[in-house]
């Protein structure tokens, strides 16, 4: 029987979002061919139809992580180009942060795991990552006088990127929901700061965390 292209796409579609959800929640240790197509409701003759490998299918999860993020900050900057950082760090620290893991940022979910994968993997991962780093540039203010902290908006978004998944990692690994409160409540704080934003108030961070 023939699939139209359509379907297949499809089908290729439903692999990788259950591959990333998966991938999320047990690692890629942890996530097996079986997992993924049980997840994703297919055959192993489907994956294969798809994927040569488990390994493939984790760098295309990964890739698909990273756009989804860009294309969510592209979107908030196309809504209010002036409070989008503000909007994002409230976001990121608060739904992304308390999320199910396997709907969570594939950033701080996923990179742990690409440092230990093969060369094209990581090879992929850089490539997007610079272009996640690009979009978020496009956003920041300029501040390249010199004596500021972090010069080019290149180096900001670096740094910005950096301060947001780290703090979700621990955030999300802390049993305390108190100190995770905390973690993110700072860490959103110094992200604005490093921008040159105004730092979230009591309230706005408070919402953003439920």
């Amino acid at each position: 029987m023939r699939y139209s292209p359509e379907h297949k796409q499809e089908t290729k579609s439903k692999i990788v979002a259950a591959a990333g959800r998966v991938f999320r929640e047990e690692g890629y240790g942890g996530g097996g061919i079986e997992a993924l197509t049980k997840a994703a409701g297919v055959t192993n003759g489907a994956f294969y139809g798809h994927f040569k490998s488990k390994s493939e299918a984790f760098r295309i999860a990964v890739l698909s992580g990273l756009e989804e993020l860009r294309q969510g900050i592209a979107a908030l900057k196309g809504n209010d180009q002036t409070n989008w950082l503000t909007t994002f760090v409230g976001f990121y620290l608060g739904y992304k942060r308390t999320c199910d893991l396997g709907e969570s940022c594939a950033l701080p979910s996923l990179s742990t795991d690409v440092m230990r994968a093969d060369d094209d993997t990581r090879a992929a991962y850089t490539a997007e990552l610079m272009r996640l780093v690009d979009e978020v540039a496009a956003g920041l203010p300029d501040n390249d006088a010199p004596g500021t902290p972090v010069g080019s908006q290149k180096d900001q978004a670096i740094v910005l990127l950096a301060m947001l998944s780290g703090g979700v990692t621990l955030a999300r690994a802390v049993s305390d929901r108190e100190l995770s409160d905390r973690i993110a409540r700072l860490v959103a704080q110094a992200a604005l700061r490093l921008t040159g934003q105004k730092a979230l108030d009591s309230a706005h961070s408070s919402s953003a965390d439920h």
